[in-house]
C-alpha cells in the first residue's frame, strides 16, 4: 500500500542547482521529489553505470538459448555445440554477480 503525499515543502534554489537536482533524479530513474526525500532522509541512492548494456546482452543470450531449445525440441537441430554459448552466458551471469555484490 502507498503512502499518500499531502505534504508540500517550499525551497529556493538557483537554476543550476534545479537543473542539476533534475538531471540526477532522471540519472537516477527517480522523480524529483523521490529522489530529494531519499538523499534528505539519508538513504543511499546506487546507480550502476553500464548496467543497460549488460542486461541487454544477457538477454539476448537468454533469447538464443530458448531459440535453440526449441529447435532443439522439435528436432531439428541432431548437433548443438553450444559451448560458446554457455561460456558467454556464464560469463555474462559472473559480471552480473560482481555488480551486485559491488552494490551491497
Amino acid at each position: 500500500m502507498q503512502k499518500k503525499k499531502t505534504e508540500i515543502i517550499t525551497a529556493r534554489m538557483t537554476p543550476v542547482d534545479k537543473k542539476a537536482i533534475h538531471q540526477r533524479a532522471k540519472a537516477a530513474g527517480m522523480t524529483v521529489t523521490d529522489y530529494l526525500t531519499t538523499c534528505a532522509l539519508g538513504k543511499e541512492i546506487v546507480q550502476v553505470d553500464g548496467l543497460d548494456e549488460v542486461l541487454s546482452e544477457l538477454k539476448a543470450q537468454g533469447r538464443n538459448l530458448n531459440q535453440l531449445t526449441t529447435l532443439a525440441n522439435m528436432g531439428r537441430i541432431t548437433v548443438l555445440r553450444g559451448d560458446d554459448l554457455v561460456q558467454e552466458y556464464a560469463r555474462l551471469c559472473d559480471t552480473l554477480g560482481a555488480l551486485i555484490r559491488e552494490v551491497r
